[in-house]
């Protein structure tokens, strides 16, 4: 079968329907398509680690396509784009004529060279469900992972008084994010809530029953989630001869190499200027802003995409944003109200702020997108009392 659009969207995540949404905002009588791969319409994703934890309601996390009035189609995957042709071909072999295309197709979670799908790589709806199914009290999970996603669902079940064993690398809960002493503090709180973590242990091999660890010792559990990262779709944008580093890379305006082909969300590289590098961020706010950026851009409006996304976390009764880049093996200055419960962490390098981590510490996005892009010069001490420690 044939199909053709003015714009083809491929993916129907966040990124794909905020672009969605902004293209019938601009323009109103276009045809818009998109092809999603999983079996579900868009939807937000952050609830399925935080919000549906705690009250459980699918309900609010359907993204409202109808608006947009695309033609929608589930379970599809596009196979290959041909650029010169403005076509592009799922695996069923459909063929799709473009105008303007954007490639949203996010990632696939990082896996295990063993636990084959016993394993739940938390990335879905369809992975919330499973794992809400199964977590019931008592049941005795490990969380592979002491990351972003590791940290969120091993306080997820924890709080719905499941066993929860934490397995990784690191010397403490996202260590490569938090300065040394956070991290620690960090962890200490998981070991306090019940969890047990495990710092510096690996699972080598073994089932969703009994893992074998590191140490050569065996954990048995009644079932393993992974968060082990994601690795962007970017397959489909190679074959095509787009420029691909880490990332489709993309402009301002989130143009590939193709000028008809854009790109958004977390397969997109883009630039950004204040921090002298180009990024790729697997976060919602990006995630949102660009598509809607992109989908205006692909409409013809000029609507760059020029500021830095921010993220968000909860863990227990801890929470935070961040902005720019965290990485603990920058300079961090730390602002604590309350140490370790109340306070601002600052990233410097090269006497510029790269980051900032507001740990229980609220509106205060706007200004820490602010001090990052202001000049500097910064250090230690300068740094100090440039945002509040607490909103």
């Amino acid at each position: 079968m044939q199909h053709s659009h003015d714009y083809l969207i491929i993916g129907a995540g966040m990124a794909g329907e905020a672009a969605a949404q902004a293209l019938r905002g601009a323009a109103a009588n276009a045809t818009i398509a998109m092809l999603g791969a999983e079996a579900d319409p868009p939807y937000d994703r952050p609830p399925l680690s935080k919000a549906l934890w705690k009250d459980g309601r699918e309900d609010a996390i359907w993204r409202a396509l109808d608006k947009a009035r695309a033609e929608v189609t589930l379970q599809r995957n596009a196979v290959k784009i041909e650029r010169a042709a403005h076509t592009v071909t799922d695996d069923v072999g459909d063929t799709w004529r473009y105008g303007k295309l954007l490639i949203a197709t996010g990632g696939a979670p990082r896996r295990l060279p063993f636990g084959g799908d016993d394993f739940i790589y938390y990335r879905t709806v369809g992975d919330y469900r499973r794992l809400r199914a199964a977590a019931k009290p008592g049941q005795h999970f490990a969380v592979i992972g002491g990351g972003f996603i590791g940290s969120e669902i091993a306080a997820a079940l924890a709080t719905n008084d499941c066993r929860v064993t934490m397995l990784f690398p690191e010397d403490g809960i996202c260590a490569r994010a938090y300065p040394r002493a956070l991290a620690d503090a960090v962890t200490a709180y998981y070991r306090a809530q019940g969890v047990d973590v495990r710092t510096g242990m690996t699972a080598t091999g073994g089932s969703a029953q009994a893992l074998t660890l590191s140490d050569g010792s065996t954990l048995k559990v009644d079932g393993v989630v992974a968060g082990l990262g994601i690795i962007p779709n970017v397959q489909l944008a190679r074959d095509a001869g787009l420029e691909v580093d880490n990332g489709i890379v993309v402009n301002a305006h989130l143009q590939t190499s193709d000028p008809d082909i854009y790109a958004a969300g977390d397969v997109a590289a883009f630039p950004a200027p204040v921090l002298g590098r180009r990024l790729r961020v697997e976060h919602a706010d990006a995630a949102n802003t660009m598509g809607a950026r992109a989908g205006k851009c692909m409409a013809g409006e000029d609507a760059p995409y020029n500021e830095l996304p921010f993220f968000y976390s909860d863990l227990f009764d801890l929470g935070y944003e961040a902005v720019g880049i965290l990485d603990a093996r920058l300079e961090t200055v730390e602002q604590w109200v309350t140490p370790f419960r109340e306070g601002v962490v600052y990233y410097l390098d090269g006497s510029r702020v790269r980051g900032v981590l507001l740990w229980n510490t609220w509106d205060q996005v706007a200004a820490a997108r602010k001090l990052i892009a202001e000049p500097g010069p910064f250090d230690a001490t300068s740094v100090l009392g440039r945002l509040p420690a607490a909103g």
